[in-house]
């Protein structure tokens, strides 16, 4: 039987980036897919990529609580039932320090980013709570470790890790699980654009690339598979995780040398008598 089978999932932000690859996971494992945008064109773009019938394709912000709510009753009017939430909707600019943020800045990324789990869960609660099921949300390791000129964002983010835990806490005595995962660098097209604004842009791939010990910048599948995992019965007995993926990044955040040349290193500056 496929890890997913039958499984009504609502998915924010699911058609580009790491939301695109986390329905394709989705659909093998064999679930039933509600992707939500706020961009007809992502979401034309999503429906031709897919040609699959069976996935309804919604127009929604989440930062709005009444298209998220008609977003949620359209998913359970069309497939009778709902297992999971994944709020993987999220804007990452601007690219500012604290005092360089405006106003409307900072409040456009706390209504799409950690209000708009606000709106879901509030949308979905009862559905979730019939089928025991799990809500998962896409953060990222800056909620953990913060981030240089991105200070609203990973603001946003820390507040997801600190929402997830007290959201499963909460909602643990209706058997609904709660978790997250938190990558570093995942290329996606938000990515590619957020890297023509730095200041360092011509050297952003090796940066993104050093950054993560396993040596290399990934694609969105890799954080695809980790979410079909704590959305799945494998994850069971799993709530409440931050779960990292991110090729060691939490580590140190670089790539070190490998442990051959470290002591070829060594050698050559050891002094001699």
């Amino acid at each position: 039987m496929l890890p997913l089978q039958d499984k009504v999932i609502f998915l924010s932000g699911g058609t580009e980036g790491i939301g695109y690859e986390c329905a394709k996971a989705y659909l093998k494992a064999g679930a039933q897919l509600a992707i939500v945008s706020n961009s007809k064109e992502s979401l034309e773009f999503a429906k031709k990529s897919f040609d699959n019938d069976d996935i309804l394709f919604l127009a929604a912000d989440v930062a709005i609580f009444d298209q998220v709510n008609s977003a949620i009753s359209e998913t359970l009017e069309t497939y009778g039932r709902l297992d999971v939430v994944h709020n993987n909707a999220g804007i990452s600019n601007p690219s500012k320090r604290l005092d360089e943020t405006t106003e409307e800045e900072w409040q456009r990324l706390f209504d799409v980013n950690v209000k708009g789990i606000y709106n879901t869960t509030k949308a979905a609660l009862s559905a979730l709570k019939k089928t025991k099921g799990n809500i998962l949300n896409t953060g990222s390791l800056v909620g953990s470790i913060g981030q240089e000129i991105h200070a609203a964002y990973s603001a946003t983010k820390g507040a997801i890790n600190a929402l997830t835990k007290s959201m499963a806490l909460d909602y643990s005595y209706f058997g609904i699980r709660v978790n997250a995962v938190a990558p570093a660098g995942v290329w996606t097209p938000m990515l590619r654009s957020w890297s023509l604004d730095q200041p360092n842009s011509s050297s952003i791939e090796d940066y993104l690339n050093n950054i993560h010990p396993l040596g290399y910048c990934p694609e969105g599948d890799v954080i695809a598979d980790a979410c079909l995992f704590l959305i799945s019965d494998n994850a069971r007995f799993i709530t409440g995780c931050i779960l990292p993926v991110s090729g060691g990044a939490e580590l140190g955040y670089k790539r070190n040398k490998p442990i051959e040349h470290q002591a070829q290193t060594v050698e050559k500056h050891t002094c001699r008598s």
